[in-house]
């Protein structure tokens, strides 16, 4: 990330093929262009703020090589004009021939559906239960996080355990190209990277922020951690961590932190 403007901050591939030659004109989450988006800003205003809706857009067009720029937007603050494209419309959404998509999931199919071969790479994934994993464990941390009876959190932390596990389970299982039938050794563990192999797709792209979050905030206000023995999901975060389309287009764990300052309840006998 780069930038001269503290409000601006450039996100450019220069490694994708596609990267040199092509710059669309969309607008994605607030009132820029496509290159050139927009994201809620951070605590202070400026930095990129915890949206896990925005970071899985950013990594969509990160993975698929397009220029753009990421303008961060102070909600408290918002701007005129970005007030004129989407009343009472928070980030993100995208704006396309005067017409307004709001709901992410939309939002994916037409950045799939327009950024396609052969410039662009597809990025669904090739199996279909690799788009369901994980699926319900934020709301499972959400139940966990929110809750402030102490009677409740044990039952709440082995149902976010229990999703947790079904997941660890998915990673360590081989997918079905990982298997040869001809071989006279069975493989029992799979070695693929992320949930679809060893490629990102869409599906890492919608769960692994948050994941993330889970694994900040659970630490930070419950002291929970993901444990060790799932080293499917622990390997699979690895290898996140060290993919720039993940990491710069993460908040920091503070915002992370500070974002779920109020919405994490103390539990209060």
């Amino acid at each position: 990330m780069t930038g001269n403007n503290p409000l601006l901050t450039e996100l450019r591939n220069t490694t994708h093929p596609h990267t040199h030659t092509h710059t669309h004109t969309l607008f994605l989450c607030c009132s820029v262009e496509l290159g050139g988006s927009s994201e809620p800003a951070g605590s202070d205003g400026e930095s990129i703020g915890n949206c896990p809706f925005s970071q899985r857009l950013f990594m969509i067009l990160w993975l698929k090589g397009v220029v753009f720029n990421v303008t961060t937007v102070d909600l408290k603050r918002k701007p005129a004009d970005l007030q004129n494209l989407a009343p009472g419309t928070h980030p993100p959404f995208i704006t396309y021939n005067g017409e307004v998509k709001t709901d992410v999931n939309k939002i994916e199919e037409f950045l799939e559906d327009v950024l396609c071969p052969p410039k662009y790479v597809k990025l669904g994934a090739r199996h279909p239960e690799s788009n369901t994993a994980g699926m319900d464990i934020f709301a499972k941390f959400s139940a966990y996080i929110k809750n402030s009876k102490p009677d409740a959190n044990e039952a709440l932390e082995r149902g976010l355990l229990k999703t947790l596990q079904k997941l660890d389970e998915y990673l360590r299982s081989p997918l079905p190209d990982e298997i040869d039938h001809n071989s006279v050794e069975d493989v029992k563990v799979s070695e693929r990277k992320f949930l679809d192999g060893d490629e990102m797709t869409l599906a890492d792209c919608n769960l692994l922020p948050k994941l993330h979050i889970v694994k900040v905030v659970a630490k930070k206000y419950r002291g929970f951690e993901i444990p060790r023995e799932m080293t499917g999901v622990w390997k699979y975060l690895g290898h996140a961590y060290g993919r720039e389309e993940f990491t710069n287009t993460c908040p920091s764990d503070k915002e992370i932190e500070i974002a779920y300052a109020d919405v994490a309840k103390r539990l209060v006998k």
